[in-house]
């Protein structure tokens, strides 16, 4: 899909917005040259210069297609593909400029991607991610090339340079998996994973593997925090089996994605649920504490059980896209009663007097370190 400007109905030729330099510009050469040959009269030549944009160097073209509700209420452009021709599958996988797609009776065909795709301007880096349902043109049994990706609905993604980084698409429910210890926990990640799930629509599960290496109750005061607040919270162990089969029942005939940093288990749980995937798993660095890259690409796992698992890279970092500071307040369940009470409507809970929300963390109903999870965000940090 890519951008546009929609006018007129909502089927037929549409003017698209295109990348840039989507069209390279040949270098005129010899320009010296060509002015001394044929002496033009510099007194009559014309002052400027009016740029069309009907060129071949516009970025607007006439595509055939229909306009769709995008994410947040944008329309954009899904171009027409010859439905006699054409059949419906899911990406499985992107490895390079190849990606995997299953159909409904279960064959994988490994599909190239359309030319006009790639050039429809997008703020996303990659025009296919796993999780796409898309329409693709079969050239034998076992090779195509994608000619449409549908509208998507629960993207996960997060700010990669400028421009959004989509991990997986078209799921129900987001796993954030830590680890409790090796690598020792980090709670900042788990809020911009929340914070993430909330301003996507896709509903959140906390889990806490690793159980096993260190005594329950040292857990019950953060993990009773998020209950409270409403969030599904699992104690896990991959090792020992503790808290699988409770998680195994959420999972189901669900499309769940497993995220957290590298080295919290995401492979090793996803083993546990389904013990025939054998999914590659390393050991964390016992000098760093860091876990070690086993995950390289965002691969959707068809579960015995209905539904599909998805495994995911560590990630070290979630910098969060398309959420601006004034609707950040609104991603945090505990601030959304106390807003309201603040003096000022244009209130960032940060500096202000007479806050609602600031009031509510001094009164010890929303937690201080939820709260300083907030401003760090606020702030950019």
């Amino acid at each position: 899909m890519g951008k546009g400007k929609r006018k007129g109905k909502g089927k037929g030729k549409l003017r698209a917005t295109f990348r840039k330099k989507h069209e390279s510009k040949q270098r005129v050469r010899d320009v010296t040259r060509s002015f001394r040959e044929h002496d033009p009269d510099i007194d009559e030549a014309p002052g400027s210069e009016r740029v069309s944009g009907k060129g071949s160097l516009s970025r607007k073209k006439t595509v055939v297609g229909t306009w769709v509700e995008g994410e947040e209420g944008s329309f954009e452009v899904v171009p027409e593909v010859d439905s006699t021709r054409c059949i419906p599958g899911r990406v499985l996988a992107v490895r390079g400029l190849i990606s995997e797609v299953v159909t409904d009776d279960n064959t994988v065909y490994e599909c190239a991607t359309r030319r006009l795709l790639k050039t429809l301007a997008t703020d996303d880096r990659h025009v296919v991610v796993a999780g796409d349902r898309v329409m693709f043109r079969p050239v034998n049994e076992r090779e195509g090339v994608i000619e449409r990706v549908e509208p998507r609905r629960g993207v996960l993604g997060r700010m990669v340079r400028g421009r959004r980084h989509v991990i997986v698409a078209n799921v129900d429910r987001i796993a954030i998996v830590a680890s409790v210890a090796q690598p020792a926990l980090k709670p900042n990640l788990i809020d911009r994973l929340l914070v993430a799930a909330e301003a996507s629509n896709i509903e959140p599960l906390i889990c806490f593997n690793k159980i096993d290496l260190i005594e329950p109750a040292e857990l019950q005061t953060l993990a009773g925090v998020y209950g409270q607040l409403g969030y599904r919270v699992f104690f896990l162990s991959a090792t020992t089996g503790f808290g699988i089969q409770r998680l195994v029942a959420e999972v189901a005939h669900r499309q769940t994605v497993f995220v957290g940093q590298s080295g919290v288990g995401k492979s090793s749980l996803l083993n546990a649920i389904d013990p025939s995937l054998r999914l590659r798993v390393a050991h964390v660095s016992r000098s760093t504490e860091k876990g070690r890259h086993t995950t390289t690409t965002a691969t959707l796992i068809p579960f015995a059980r209905g539904g599909y698992l998805v495994d995911t890279p560590g990630i070290r970092q979630m910098q969060l896209w398309d959420v601006i500071p004034e609707e950040l307040a609104t991603l945090f369940r505990e601030f959304r009663p106390y807003v309201n009470h603040c003096r000022f409507p244009d209130c960032t809970h940060t500096h202000e007097l007479d806050c609602g929300v600031k009031a509510a963390v001094a009164a010890g109903k929303v937690d201080l370190r939820r709260y300083d999870s907030y401003c760090h965000l606020f702030s950019g940090d």
